[in-house]
């Protein structure tokens, strides 16, 4: 949500190429704590696996549009993703513990969990497969087209859609947007929009800045995060709009 619009209007750098640079951070800094969250028990692998196909086949479908749509679309498109993330940030997360009711869609491919608490093991059913299969093969056909981890839409499925408790729809995402990048990356790579000399200090730079953010995370309070995030994301959107209206990206 970051990169791709700081790389542009910070250091103008083409869109394409941003995008590139971004798949291949998504994907370093996924497979760094995606092994961390399945070793806890947190993320649910089998949602994960099942909904990766829709993702995969969504986020091949993006990289493909990427290529037949204007660099300006693109960013007009990416303003609206960033304004709907900046929304949701900036409402608080509700935890969903429905472990009474769950589809049987769910029931049939085993996908109700159990995750870690301080009292033991919480279990939790899955609703509204369907409905989530579907927002994630739109988030695939962000991430693919946009180059972001489109956690977004990710949210609106796992979360709102089959009402994951939130420590499990957080980690369980970070599990899968490493997979769906590098299939987007796979189509940006052949394309020649995946710059080493750009993409590897870019990636760095991501994994230092994880590192500490893990650490300020503990010290501040997840509202003013939120404030902030959404703040920085809404002022990343006006400029967007505002240089894609100008034909400037």
């Amino acid at each position: 949500m970051v990169i791709v619009p700081l790389l542009v209007i910070g250091f103008g750098v083409n869109l394409q190429y941003a995008i590139g640079a971004s798949l291949i951070s998504v994907i370093a800094t996924s497979s760094g704590a995606a092994a961390a969250y399945v070793r806890e028990g947190y993320t649910n692998i089998r949602i994960g696996m099942f909904l990766e196909i829709a993702t995969t086949v969504g986020a091949l479908g993006g990289a493909f549009l990427a290529g037949l749509i204007s660099t300006g679309a693109i960013a007009i498109v990416f303003a609206a993703v960033l304004l709907y993330s900046a929304w949701l940030s900036a409402r608080p997360r509700v935890e969903h513990l429905t472990q009474d009711r769950s589809d049987p869609l769910a029931r049939s491919l085993r996908l109700n969990g159990t995750y870690p608490t301080p009292g033991g093991l919480q279990p939790y059913g899955v609703q509204r497969v369907a409905t989530g299969f579907g927002l994630m093969f739109g988030a695939g056909i962000l991430s693919g087209l946009l180059g972001i981890g489109s956690g977004a839409v990710k949210v609106l499925a796992l979360d709102h859609a089959m009402r994951l408790p939130f420590k499990v729809s957080t980690t369980t995402s970070n599990f899968m947007i490493g997979v769906t990048a590098a299939a987007s990356a796979g189509v940006y790579l052949r394309r020649g929009y995946i710059d080493p000399i750009l993409s590897f200090p870019v990636m760095l730079g991501v994994l230092a800045g994880a590192l500490l953010g893990a650490r300020i995370l503990t010290k501040t309070h997840p509202k003013h995060l939120r404030l902030v995030f959404s703040l920085v994301v809404v002022m990343l959107a006006a400029e967007m709009v505002y240089r894609a209206i100008r034909g400037t990206i």
